[in-house]
């Protein structure tokens, strides 16, 4: 009787655990693309971040625990070496079985070239609808090619929640029906916020700004905004002299509402620039390091550069 119940047990176990779904392990680089994730995600499991918030994407040296969870994972959702080059090589040393999705690859998506000079009111943006394009992807953090701020499009979150819920529901087949809901919430909830933030952004249509450096401009173009320009080159530079001589003269001419600084930034370049203007000034922030990690995330980080922006016109 002892021994038919140990196998009893035994089968009962093994029943149960051919029912239990393998949660995927996914590691993710920033924090909107966390945030992505850990909504599709939500119920199930939770992503890992394997750069800390508020850091600098294009340089950073991985703590031991992040790199562990880079080396067990089963997925790797990135945005792309265009904005994390240093990642690229960790990747495939510590995740050489896992499957890695680059989003600035995603095929549908917006992309955007890079816009140059310091005063962009001469430079249309153009939309590539295909994400395998023409511009190097490799140059991109070089403020060449791709901007790969890709993740300030409302459209391209959306289209990532979709691509999210279909790669894990087929790794994870027991929980598909969780990932497709959650990511069709997700992009509900996208949608009104962005009702929310287009309503809001209104009176800033009929002026002019200039941001810190040039990563909103799939956020402008979502939203039919049009920074006239830029105090830094890119997010990896310091801007020159000169440059902010020529965006100083641009806010006078031009007669700018606002100057958006970034937390990550020194804000004495924004004071140079405002300085005898009269122009307002706010900070926003494209990484939401302020904004706590989660399910709803994305959103947030949304309707908070909405907010923002709206109270500098």
């Amino acid at each position: 009787m002892f021994r038919t119940a140990l196998i009893t047990i035994a089968a009962s176990l093994l029943f149960t655990g051919a029912g239990q779904a393998e949660v995927p392990r996914v590691a993710t680089d920033i924090a909107p693309v966390h945030g992505l994730v850990a909504r599709v995600m939500m119920g199930v499991g939770t992503p890992d971040l394997v750069m800390q918030p508020g850091a600098s994407p294009h340089g950073y040296s991985m703590r031991p625990s992040e790199a562990m969870a880079l080396s067990r994972s089963d997925f790797v959702i990135w945005m792309g070496e265009g904005l994390t080059p240093w990642l690229e090589g960790s990747v495939e040393t510590l995740a050489r079985d896992a499957t890695v999705i680059e989003l600035l690859d995603s095929d549908g998506i917006t992309v955007l070239p890079f816009r140059e000079g310091a005063r962009f009111a001469d430079h249309d943006s153009e939309t590539e609808e295909d994400g395998h394009d023409d511009h190097g992807h490799d140059d991109a953090h070089g403020h060449e090619g791709i901007d790969p701020h890709a993740w300030l499009a409302p459209e391209n979150g959306k289209l990532w929640l979709e691509l999210i819920a279909i790669e894990l529901a087929q790794f994870d087949p027991v929980n598909a029906e969780t990932y497709r809901a959650n990511a069709a919430a997700g992009r509900a909830e996208i949608d009104q916020a962005v009702v929310t933030i287009d309503a809001a952004l209104a009176p800033l249509r009929n002026g002019g700004f200039v941001v810190f450096h040039d990563a909103f401009q799939y956020f402008e173009t979502s939203f039919e905004l049009s920074a006239l320009a830029a105090i830094s080159l890119g997010d990896a530079s310091s801007p020159s002299p000169a440059r902010i001589v020529e965006v100083r003269d641009t806010v006078a001419e031009l007669g700018v509402s606002c100057v958006f600084s970034e937390p990550q930034f020194n804000p004495g370049l924004v004071a140079a620039v405002l300085d005898g203007t009269g122009a307002k000034t706010a900070v926003i922030d494209p990484m939401g390091t302020e904004i706590p990690l989660g399910p709803q995330f994305y959103p947030a980080l949304l309707l908070d550069l909405g907010q923002r922006m709206a109270g500098c016109p």
